[in-house]
């Protein structure tokens, strides 16, 4: 990216309330087949739109096309039956009814390629792509086959790496991972977690990145927070690989947020994707807010390094407010665009 703070976001927006269940994860379809099908691919027109409108540089799908951003991408996948499932716990966090892993996983065919093309055809922009990582993939089943979180994880970085390039030929300019579960199992991330996502974009020669938040700001999550005290510094257990991994750009959760914005230094050197936006409350944050928080990050991550973002996706919030915060996003940035470019 050439533009000085090319501003991003983490990856989901709200559904358009004819499509899906407005402010609901994992909503049904309120449409089915040819139906449903050019009702996405209106939903991500629009969903692209709308980010244009707010001044989003590095545009995404939305995600409009898919119903969650881990398990969409499992249902495409052999070897899972989504019919009996189990009761796990979700990084360590909540419950949930998952599908189980009942043979060799494998990729028959491209899970969102077709997607990725048609979003590459509506615009010139850099164009981000979200694909769920492998550690957070194996968190959201259970495994009846392989016995092993490892090896679960190393057969998911292969069949990810097989997506991502042809995302790649598709047009795609970044292709990021989604990987919450690295702010859980910190010694299984250093000890295969971080080979497995470097396994993921063997080969790739667009820019890649990694998503590492506090999630949704559903109840599980915000109760979850309430928990970790005054000060949130699961980063400083993963960074210091991090920042020597193949990884290209690192996606955080920093503003309103207990991050010590001073481990930002443990990655100097990697392009950071600082969450400048809260998900986890309606309330919009002002451009002053914003610019204050990207004031902190550049204290920590190179001018040209530093990608303005969301701390997460927006899907649960109402359409309404995900835009004005994504406007918000965008003036803030411009409010430091001119401080840095006047110095």
């Amino acid at each position: 990216m050439k533009k000085l703070l090319p501003i991003s976001t983490a990856g989901s927006l709200p559904k358009p309330s004819w499509l899906a269940q407005p402010e609901t994860l994992w909503s049904p379809w309120k449409l089915q087949g040819s139906e449903l099908s050019d009702g996405k691919h209106d939903a991500l027109r629009v969903s692209l739109h709308e980010q244009q409108l707010a001044g989003v540089d590095i545009v995404s799908d939305g995600e409009q096309t898919r119903q969650h951003f881990v398990t969409t991408f499992i249902e495409h996948l052999t070897g899972v039956d989504f019919e009996n499932r189990k009761t796990v716990k979700i990084r360590d966090r909540y419950d949930a009814s998952v599908p189980c892993v009942v043979g060799p996983v494998s990729r028959t065919k491209p899970v969102f390629v077709d997607d990725a093309k048609f979003l590459r055809a509506q615009t010139k922009q850099p164009i981000k792509w979200a694909l769920p990582g492998p550690m957070t993939m194996i968190d959201t089943l259970y495994d009846d086959h392989y016995h092993s979180r490892e090896k679960l994880a190393w057969e998911f970085a292969k069949i990810l790496n097989q997506e991502a390039k042809e995302l790649e030929a598709a047009g795609v300019d970044i292709i990021q991972f989604d990987e919450p579960a690295f702010n859980v199992f910190f010694d299984d991330v250093n000890d295969w977690g971080i080979a497995c996502l470097e396994r993921a974009i063997e080969g790739l020669q667009c820019e890649t990145a990694v998503h590492i938040c506090y999630g949704y700001g559903i109840k599980a999550n915000t109760d979850w927070k309430q928990t970790l005290g005054n000060e949130w510094r699961q980063y400083e257990e993963i960074f210091p690989k991090l920042q020597k991994s193949n990884i290209d750009i690192i996606s955080l959760e920093c503003h309103n947020s207990r991050v010590p914005i001073e481990l930002l230094e443990l990655i100097r050197g990697k392009k950071v994707m600082v969450g400048a936006i809260d998900v986890a409350r309606n309330e919009i944050e002002t451009p002053e807010e914003v610019a204050a928080t990207l004031r902190e990050a550049l204290k920590y991550v190179d001018a040209d390094k530093l990608y303005p973002c969301t701390n997460c996706g927006m899907a649960p919030l109402p359409r309404d407010i995900a835009n004005d915060k994504l406007k918000a996003l965008s003036a803030g940035t411009e409010l430091v665009r001119k401080e840095l470019l006047a110095n």
